[in-house]
């Protein structure tokens, strides 16, 4: 499962506002928070096609992950706040199902999911993060820490950020790093398992319980990762800059180096000049994907949002990415905000991305055995990708509705309909509702 792994920067920032008394010697701060923020998030994802890279390009995509998240924001004093994001997902999926195709009921076939443990999961994340703000409310530095685990890896993060406003705080800019040091649990696909460690003895446990069909001389040339581990190194550079009473630009530059196990273990590759062989309907890999071990990543993006009137707010966003693996990807986003009451906001958005294939991609049986790199992924092909959204918020600024001590701030809904042209579609409903303790 592809999950998108993206560098999230703050372009935007509250403006803080300075209260003197009429006795100058006195100066009164106001609190970068005043009261602990809760946030209780939750979203529901779906989504289906017929290129599974855990069946070797081919095969049952369907996924279901339905996740929920708490962020509560605690105020430290006047200039500090400490955040504590934890969430949890848990997902179900027929083709991560296929690792083992022949441990469930069914007939083991790439287009129908196995019943057996590999079928779901859940993925766990907790992050602390603390943020200190001067006395002038025009330097901002933070610092986080962060741990997530799924039943074939575990990660933990640290990471900080500056940030410097200016020119009566319409300018700011922002620097940020992050380091994750992720170790994997190599499970491969069951059929390889029998050879990964041939010097301990051929286990044929499969091949004694199932008749293979086709080229029944099955002997993969299988060898083993020798790395479990991957770490990754991001910096990032902001610039916002508010232009006129409506108009506000910010650019980013991201810069990502990873090290280590870059290749999923249990995704399946087949090679054109390597006889098919299959047990059931589900044909037994040649090898798993392999990829280099190092991989560098370039952003650039900006966004541009107008303000046209009481109604009406422009919110248009650029994005042009590039990597050492040969993917090159231009994503432009955009978002109106209608505002229809002093309390709801209707959010219709629309977001276009195409991307280049990765040098390594090939589909189904398109590789050849004497390539040194190899996958059948389709989250790294060519591809053209259109997604719709609508929202709506809900705000209230005085707090009225209120659940024992918690006042309600506002309330997020949204749906996001997602179309790639190589067949997958998707389907993403997200819910947010932030309350203040009082």
């Amino acid at each position: 499962m592809n999950i998108y792994q993206k560098i999230v920067l703050p372009f935007f920032i509250l403006n803080f506002v300075f209260v003197y008394s009429q006795d100058s010697s006195n100066v009164y701060i106001k609190r970068v928070l005043e009261n602990t923020e809760v946030d209780f998030l939750s979203s529901y994802y779906s989504q289906d096609g017929d290129n599974a890279a855990v069946s070797g390009g081919f095969g049952s995509e369907e996924l279901t992950d339905a996740t929920g998240t708490v962020v509560i924001s605690i105020p430290l004093n006047d200039d500090d706040i400490l955040t504590i994001d934890a969430g949890i997902s848990a997902y179900t999926s027929a083709s991560s199902s296929n690792i083992d195709p022949f441990d469930g009921n069914k007939l083991a076939d790439p287009f129908i999911a196995s019943s057996g443990a590999s079928s779901s999961d859940l993925w766990g994340n907790v992050t602390g993060i603390y943020s200190h703000s001067s006395d002038s409310r025009n330097d901002i530095w933070s610092a986080k820490a962060s741990v997530s685990s799924e039943y074939d890896y575990f990660s933990i993060g640290t990471g900080g950020s500056y940030t410097k406003l200016f020119n009566e705080k319409n300018t700011e800019i922002s620097v940020n790093l992050n380091i994750f040091i992720d170790t994997w649990r190599t499970f491969y696909p069951i059929e390889l398992r029998s050879f990964a460690n041939a010097e301990n003895g051929f286990d044929a446990f499969i091949f004694d319980r199932n008749s293979i069909i086709g080229n029944q001389e099955y002997n993969p040339n299988f060898k083993e990762l020798e790395s479990k581990g991957r770490n990754s190194y991001s910096l990032g550079f902001g610039f916002s800059q508010i232009l006129t009473k409506k108009l506000q630009a910010s650019l980013s530059l991201d810069f990502v180096q990873q090290k280590g196990l870059l290749s999923t273990p249990f995704q399946r590759v087949y090679f054109k000049d390597v006889a098919d062989s299959f047990i059931e309907n589900f044909q037994l890999a040649d090898d798993i994907e392999r990829l280099p071990d190092s991989r560098f990543k370039i952003a650039v993006g900006g966004r541009l949002n107008y303000y046209i009137n009481e109604i009406f707010v422009l919110r248009s966003y650029y994005r042009f990415y590039t990597d050492d693996w040969g993917i090159q990807s231009h994503t432009a986003n955009l978002e109106i905000p209608i505002k229809i009451s002093q309390k709801f906001t209707l959010y219709p958005s629309y977001r276009y991305y195409t991307q280049t294939a990765a040098d390594y991609f090939a589909p189904y049986e398109s590789h050849l055995s004497t390539e040194e790199f190899y996958t059948s992924d389709y989250d790294i092909s060519e591809y053209t990708a259109n997604q719709y959204g609508f929202g709506v918020s809900y705000t209230d600024l005085l707090n009225s509705l209120k659940i024992w001590n918690l006042g309600l701030k506002s309330i997020d809904l949204k749906y996001n309909k997602y179309d790639r042209d190589s067949g997958l579609s998707a389907s993403i409903v997200t819910g947010g509702f932030k309350f203040v303790i009082e």
